[in-house]
């Protein structure tokens, strides 16, 4: 996989559960797996934040907030960003409120963002836009706006996707374009969909800093030592 070692990709990775059905043992399990691949974060929904903070108290957690639709108040996606933040969660992955970017009130948009960022001023707030839905039903510029949206209302990271929308996840294509708009003044994060060692180099190669994966102990077996 070209210049890409398995700990430097694994130094890049949110180790990440999302599933609704996830236990407390899974979560347990999640923690273990994290401390033995050496990944960079653990993402876990936020009622499993304050576990993995006593779990392992020394490792970065991040949570998510409006998750899966986007489609919360914006007050409630604050207030879940400020107690993720109180349980523990050093990153807020969030997700906007899709429909309002597809109908073009980029201002609300750029609120709702700005509301989340306030609320959680010390967190890195990644803010997801769902790429593939965007580019899907809209288009290479709506992204390449939301992104720089994202940029204006206080965001560190902008990310691709939730793994849980139909249109799908992650693309190369998707990443070249959110790289290319916030010209690394911001991370960007590929999520979803992200299963092989291959994927996960050729998301590194179009600009993505953070990977977001579920399967990590695969994607990161197909990297050399």
């Amino acid at each position: 996989m070209g210049s890409y070692s398995r700990a430097r990709v694994a130094a890049l990775v949110d180790h990440t559960l999302l599933k609704p059905e996830a236990t407390e043992a899974d979560i347990e399990a999640l923690v273990t797996e994290a401390a033995e691949l050496g990944v960079y974060a653990i993402c876990v929904s936020p009622t499993f934040v304050a576990a993995v903070s006593l779990l392992a108290p020394d490792a970065t957690v991040a949570s998510v907030v409006g998750f899966p639709s986007g489609k919360h108040v914006s007050a409630i996606k604050a207030e879940e960003a400020r107690l993720a933040v109180e349980a523990g969660a050093r990153e807020v992955d969030m997700v906007i409120d899709v429909g309002c970017a597809l109908a073009g009130e980029l201002g609300a948009v750029r609120s709702d963002i700005a509301a989340v960022r306030a609320a959680a001023p010390e967190a890195v707030l990644k803010v997801i836009v769902e790429s593939a839905a965007i580019l899907q039903i809209s288009g290479e510029p709506l992204l390449v706006d939301i992104c720089r949206v994202a940029e204006d209302a206080g965001a560190d990271f902008v990310k691709t996707s939730t793994g849980f929308h139909p249109s799908g996840g992650a693309s190369v294509r998707a990443v070249e374009l959110m790289a290319g708009a916030v010209g690394g003044r911001l991370g960007v994060k590929a999520s979803g969909g992200i299963r092989s060692a291959a994927d996960a180099a050729a998301m590194l190669d179009a600009g993505a800093t953070r990977l977001g994966l579920s399967g990590t102990r695969a994607v990161l077996a197909g990297f050399p030592d």
